[in-house]
């Protein structure tokens, strides 16, 4: 082969492995043109997203360049959401399906959701999260896991799958081996799990042993250093991880693909392109490149890197070689599996979503009495959120109560603001008269929503305290809690306050 002949070749197998992000609501040329030189595939985020129409028209752009071209989201559903970020989910997200525990139930919704993302032109999402929340305080996973129990997890995992899956959309199961217990964000640096094998064995990898088991097609592997399994290489950069346990031990032979390779567990210690080499080497088939890297050149740089590696003999040609043959493969599976499903007719309910969050609400009884008397005031603490969660995700309860619940007034706090003296005497002062109900998020992982709750409730013992999180308030008053922020999530809750419910999204 020409030296020529051979250097394309190789950035056609390079770029056959990288889903890039990009910043618009159209297909940029680049995309375009990079799709027509081997391109894998691309991922979408919120700020490629207006509606579904325009998705759909811009994910056509993608598929007139290549049929098979594989079009990725990070949509959880919950409170990790790239289509409903600006009003909030639709759909309940993994804490409340858990809390519910019916794998017929998360299954349908699911499906409902693969069926939405399959009408876009999406093929592949980074979902469902398969890890066990063991680690109550942790400051990434929390209501995107099903629970902390590894068979609840592993149940719903399967079932998630299985209806994403019927709804026309590849599934991947994240975050090998697991990220639920970890006090560190890798999106930040590289959190470490000081887990034996055997407890390894017990609780982080049921799920995923489930998942393989169950027929999963795409595994996303965490940005993890795991000494028990590997003292060196993390997760994503790992070939004990990824070839001798995920596909020797696991027996999965599906597509591998990173978490973000610009996130900082991997970008610190190796740089993008040298952590998108070392994971191709382990074993990984496929690098998402999302976060604030959504240009050319970092595309090009990284299928760069993966060309110089092989040239160098850093990277075997085979191994590039192979990797690009399982994304060919995930891709005409997964371009086929949404044709099929488009074919069979779907009489989905479409406000399974907030079947599930009414489903998922429980009730801690304390003083106050349910549902409100009247016009209430209500206070949402709103923490800052971790990197997963769109910033500008919508949340919260007080607007569907002011709809519910005429006359009700509302006030959010954020850290510094709840801070303030005198703080709590204003909030009693404008709930005077009134219920008075405290909206939180992982209350137990924020010190200062705890000493707001602390001296309201000190002075009204009737507060009601709705947890939209996965750390509840812990001190013996009444809670509503909704296992997650989503919008379906502070509907569910606004009617058991109200005491009456709506057949609608409000």
């Amino acid at each position: 082969m020409a030296q020529d002949d051979k250097g394309g070749h190789l950035r056609a197998m390079a770029d056959a492995l990288l889903q890039p992000g990009f910043v618009g609501t159209q297909a940029p040329d680049w995309l375009l043109r990079r799709i027509d030189e081997g391109l894998g595939g691309a991922v979408l985020f919120s700020r490629n997203i207006v509606g579904l129409d325009q998705v759909a028209a811009l994910t056509a752009q993608l598929r007139e360049r290549n049929p098979d071209v594989i079009v990725a989201v990070d949509e959880e559903a919950g409170d990790v959401t790239r289509f409903e970020a600006e009003h909030g989910s639709s759909r309940p997200g993994n804490f409340a399906l858990g809390a519910v525990d019916d794998p017929q139930l998360t299954e349908a919704v699911a499906r409902d959701l693969g069926r939405t993302l399959a009408a876009a032109g999406v093929t592949l999402d980074y979902a469902p999260d398969a890890d066990v929340n063991s680690n109550p305080r942790n400051p990434v996973i929390g209501v995107r896991s099903f629970g902390a129990d590894p068979h609840l997890v592993a149940r719903h995992t399967v079932a998630w799958q299985r209806g994403l899956q019927a709804g026309g959309v590849a599934a991947c199961i994240k975050h090998f081996p697991g990220h639920g217990d970890t006090s560190v964000d890798s999106h930040d640096d590289l959190p470490v799990v000081t887990a034996t094998r055997e407890q390894l064995e017990a609780d982080a990898l049921v799920p995923f042993r489930a998942a393989v088991a169950g027929g999963a097609r795409a595994v996303m592997t965490g940005h993890l250093l795991v000494p028990a399994l590997d003292p060196q290489d993390p997760g994503t950069v790992s070939r004990r991880i990824i070839e001798d346990l995920l596909r020797g031990e696991l027996g999965f032979d599906g597509l591998v693909i990173t978490d973000g390779i610009e996130m900082g567990a991997m970008a610190k210690r190796y740089g993008i392109a040298g952590a998108t080499v070392r994971a191709i080497v382990a074993g990984a088939d496929a690098i998402c490149v999302g976060g604030g890297h959504a240009d050319e050149g970092t595309a090009v740089l990284l299928r760069d890197a993966l060309v110089e590696a092989v040239i160098t003999g850093v990277l075997p040609e085979e191994r590039l070689a192979e990797a690009a043959a399982r994304v060919r493969a995930f891709a005409e599976w997964s371009a086929e599996l949404r044709r099929l499903a488009a074919e069979l007719p779907f009489a989905g309910d479409p406000l399974i979503g907030l079947t599930a969050a009414r489903r998922a609400v429980r009730v801690t009884a304390g003083p106050a009495t349910l549902p409100l008397a009247g016009p209430a005031h209500v206070v949402e603490l709103a923490p800052e959120m971790n990197q997963a969660v769109d910033k500008h995700t919508a949340w919260g309860i007080a607007r569907p109560l002011q709809v519910l619940v005429p006359g009700t007034s509302s006030l959010r706090l954020t850290d510094d603001a709840a801070s303030d003296v005198g703080v709590a005497e204003r909030i009693l002062a404008a709930a005077a008269g009134r219920s008075l109900v405290v909206a939180v998020r992982d209350a137990q992982r924020h010190p200062w929503m705890v000493a707001l709750l602390d001296e309201l409730i000190k002075r009204r013992e009737d507060v009601v305290v709705v947890e939209m999180g996965a750390a509840p308030y812990e001190e013996p008053v009444t809670v509503v809690s909704t296992f997650g922020g989503t919008r379906v999530s502070g509907q569910a809750a606004a009617e058991l306050l109200a005491g009456r419910t709506v057949d609608e999204l409000i």
